[in-house]
């Protein structure tokens, strides 16, 4: 089993972007989501009820600043984008302090087998992974919860499968809804794909890197 693939997600609800390599630490992938889309009452804003917000590109600029589409996040122009697929009281803002769930709804980081890919039979971007793991049966990634993933000094525990919603519905690149996918999560696959997961040991990762799971 290998790294297939590593993606972070700058801005909560939007697209992400791949990397070649990430550096881990125990609060998740350095730069996943830095800022998020919020209502004056503080009440994040997710794609759960806004998908309008998978149409735009989180990416980290060089600078370590999210970017959206390629511009600042924190300019009037973005933020007027961002009040048209949402509401016009919407504001941007960083994650600051404790986690409680906001930032990461369940854990730090989301782990994808190729294999339940295979299984779902949809683009594994549905899923939003932080990690995908190559090489995998299909459905071993179910067997995983309570084990250890080895990737060179890293070491990630994995907590759970991780309960999909409406967001999965969406295709990432037309945003066509389609809902017989999550149908089909739910009939075939217990409501789970993916597993939710907490860095026990930090460290760098890189694509190609070999996996190994510690019972």
């Amino acid at each position: 089993m290998f790294v297939q693939e590593l993606w972070r997600y700058p801005v909560k609800s939007m697209r992400g972007e791949p990397l070649a390599a990430a550096e881990v630490r125990l609060d998740g992938v350095v730069g996943d989501r830095l800022v998020h889309a919020r209502e004056q009452n503080g009440r994040v804003v997710t794609a759960r009820y806004r998908p309008g917000l998978l149409g735009l590109a989180g990416t980290l600029g060089a600078d370590g600043e999210p970017l959206v589409d390629d511009e600042p996040w924190a300019t009037p122009e973005t933020l007027a984008k961002v009040r048209a697929l949402t509401s016009p009281d919407v504001e941007l803002a960083r994650f600051q302090g404790a986690d409680r769930g906001q930032r990461h709804d369940v854990l730090p980081l989301t782990v994808l087998t190729d294999g339940m890919a295979r299984a779902v039979g949809v683009d594994h971007r549905r899923f939003r992974p932080n990690l995908l793991i190559g090489g995998v049966d299909e459905l071993e990634e179910t067997t995983w919860p309570g084990a250890h993933l080895v990737i060179g000094d890293v070491v990630i525990g994995v907590r759970k499968r991780r309960s999909r919603c409406v967001m999965t519905t969406y295709d990432p690149d037309t945003l066509e809804q389609d809902p017989s996918v999550l149908l089909r999560v739910v009939r075939s696959f217990e409501g789970s794909v993916a597993l939710d997961c907490w860095v026990a040991s930090p460290g760098r990762i890189a694509v190609g890197d070999p996996v190994t799971v510690r019972r």
